[in-house]
């Protein structure tokens, strides 16, 4: 029988089932083994100004230092918690999520890493990724 891997995670603990470990498992037993941890996806807008593509995400009540965010190549990860307030209550409705969400996107540029912003207003986390442009290179006679 195959491993099961554990890895941790800075928010939480992941559970990763590795591949010899799914093969093994019978075609007739018609189950099938899915990793996805619980999160919830804020409502995020991506557009393109001028040089730079811009990421703008709806989520109120937190802090600066509630989210993670982090670009490797053109994928960009957002991750943060939401903290829900300790008081007892009974929901007549609940449509605002709390707790861990994630949300990620493959970025159709390169970027300038070194150029990136994020700012955090009004509820709002406002990323600013500048699209890295071409380098020239002149190529001189020999």
């Amino acid at each position: 029988m195959g491993d099961i891997s554990v890895s941790s995670d800075s928010m939480r603990l992941i559970w990763h089932i590795s591949e010899d470990f799914q093969n093994s498992i019978s075609d007739t037993s018609r189950w099938r083994i899915i990793s996805r941890p619980y999160a919830w996806r804020p409502p995020t807008d991506v557009y393109e100004i001028d040089n730079a593509i811009i990421i703008r995400v709806e989520i109120a009540g937190m802090r600066e230092t509630d989210f993670a965010i982090s670009l490797i190549g053109r994928n960009l990860r957002i991750r943060g918690i939401r903290q829900d307030t300790s008081e007892k209550r009974a929901y007549h409705q609940m449509e605002i999520p709390f707790g861990e969400f994630s949300t990620e996107f493959e970025l159709p540029y390169l970027v300038d890493s070194n150029e990136v912003g994020a700012i955090y207003r009004d509820g709002f986390l406002l990323i600013t990724l500048p699209i890295l442009q071409p380098k020239h290179i002149n190529v001189e006679e020999g």
